[in-house]
């Protein structure tokens, strides 16, 4: 039994019916799991308004109801149920979550990153210096969340608040001491991530991107999101070269520091200089002000530089030594971030995650430094999301790539031709060519059995992930397996 008053320690809130003198089973959000003398908190979703339950959940024997709205009239009338009224009940949640499982932020250095692109490479990177280093790191985010040597499938890049608080309790009864948190800006909208303070929050980059009926509204509610983070961190780290940097940094409310190449930096790289080896495309760089470090990375180009100055502008914090930042950063490798899949002697092959015009244009950029005979860009867009991503990943990939191979990716609850057209309209803009292949495993095949020597080839969009979204219903589609089996029946031929 939990406390009632205790779970609203650090919430406004106004008791309009019955007492808080009591305690309560449980707390949930699902009028569907409602128990005897339990807490209902109405949430007031994009499909379904929790305060439209109100009634059946009081039958059900919930006891005290949260709410931002009015209920049914009937309710009013029940001397056994304590109604509480907040300004946002999804607010209010987070805040409830927190003290539900004991404040564990509170114990943990939690360490958020948001932006558009970066996130998920960067909390790793983070993970391997700091273990490396002897500390007990957890970590949340697209991919998976990490507790000491158990790995949980993500369904969210940032969980929702009540599992957040749970993976952040388990992490500390697992004995990490640090944990490395994607924050998204619909994590900050839907406030999944109130209740607690970061210990360092970085902000990495900003693109237009997400900006839909289902995401954010403008691009001014997108940057005020990303912006939150500076808002709830004891010490933030933000990219002082990316163009909204002025925007997104704008009342921050904690000790902020930089970095970048600009030398307004205060952690800046310099002397970059790529170079290849058998099986990797590297890049070599020297740390100036906050640190002072040379750095080799066995990934390739610029975005690949960022990544690593913002870890180790993180990690020098730790008072961690030099050398183990860099073995670290040398070793590091990421599922479906720049991941090199060895298919031939000839040309190279990546696996990546890009998945919007910024991020293919930053890693098409990159590739395209290293001199390839043809750059190859193979892709498509996902379904039920905004058609300028498409018009726009179209536009890129036909400016920067000698060749792009358009394909299907996650098409949701859209007709995959509709996407390609979408990709086309984007690429016809440029003289680039292109050939169209709805489907994913052919158009590999077409990409690898039309490799020429010096070829570099990227895979894009799908990244780590291990399925293809279809009317609902997640197919098995590893693009590794793929790659194997194509190889499989090549050699079979």
């Amino acid at each position: 039994m939990f406390q009632l008053k205790s779970l609203f320690e650090h919430v406004n809130y106004t008791c309009i019916q019955g007492s808080m003198e009591k305690e309560v089973s449980d707390v949930f959000t699902d009028s569907r799991k409602v128990i005897s003398e339990s807490m209902y908190i109405c949430i007031h979703g994009e499909k379904f308004n929790g305060h439209d339950a109100a009634v059946d959940v009081i039958r059900q024997g919930a006891s005290v109801l949260v709410i931002e709205e009015a209920v049914a009239k009937e309710i009013y009338d029940r001397e056994d149920v304590t109604i509480i009224q907040v300004e946002n009940t999804r607010y209010a949640m987070a805040c409830i979550a927190a003290s539900y499982y004991g404040n564990p932020a509170e114990q943990l250095k939690v360490i958020g990153i948001t932006g558009t692109k970066g996130k998920t490479t960067t909390t790793y990177l983070i993970k391997d210096i700091l273990e490396k280093a002897g500390h007990q790191v957890g970590l949340i985010g697209t991919i998976e969340t990490i507790i000491k040597n158990r790995a949980i499938p993500a369904s969210h890049t940032t969980p929702e608040a009540f599992e957040l608080q749970k993976f952040f309790r388990q992490m500390l009864d697992a004995g990490c001491d640090i944990c490395v948190i994607e924050a998204s800006s619909q994590g900050f909208k839907m406030h999944r991530t109130a209740g607690f303070t970061f210990e360092i929050g970085i902000f990495t980059n900003l693109s237009r991107d997400h900006i839909s009926p289902s995401e954010h509204a403008t691009m001014e509610e997108y940057i005020e999101m990303k912006g939150r983070l500076l808002k709830q961190c004891k010490l933030g780290i933000a990219n002082v070269d990316d163009p909204y940097f002025e925007e997104v940094t704008k009342g921050h409310l904690c000790k902020l520091e930089t970095f970048g190449f600009s030398q307004k930096a205060m952690l800046r790289a310099k002397d970059v200089s790529l170079f290849t080896g058998p099986g990797y495309l590297g890049v070599h760089f020297q740390t100036e002000g906050n640190v002072e470090m040379p750095v080799t990375l066995h990934s390739p180009g610029i975005f690949s530089v960022y990544n690593a100055l913002t870890a180790i502008a993180v990690c020098r914090h730790f008072q961690i030594k030099e050398e183990i930042i860099q073995e670290a950063l040398l070793q590091a490798k990421v599922k479906g971030r720049i991941e090199l899949v060895k298919v031939s002697e000839d040309f190279t092959l990546l696996i990546d995650y890009a998945h919007n015009a910024m991020s293919l244009s930053s890693i098409l950029t990159s590739l395209r430094e290293y001199k390839p005979q043809r750059l190859v860009c193979l892709f498509g867009c996902g379904g039920n999301r905004s058609r300028e991503r498409r018009f726009e990943m179209g536009e890129v990939s036909g400016t920067l790539a000698d060749l792009t191979i358009i394909t299907s990716d996650n098409p949701r609850y859209e007709e995959p031709e509709a996407i390609i057209e979408d990709i086309k309209t984007g690429i016809e803009k440029t003289k680039g060519s292109y050939v169209d292949i709805i489907d994913r495993k052919e158009a590999i095949r077409y990409a690898i059995s039309h490799g020429e020597k010096g070829d570099i080839i990227v895979l894009a969009g799908k990244g780590h992930e291990d399925y293809q979204e279809i009317k609902g219903v997640k197919y098995p589609m590893d693009e590794r397996v793929l790659i194997q089996e194509i190889l499989d029946e090549m050699k079979s031929m």
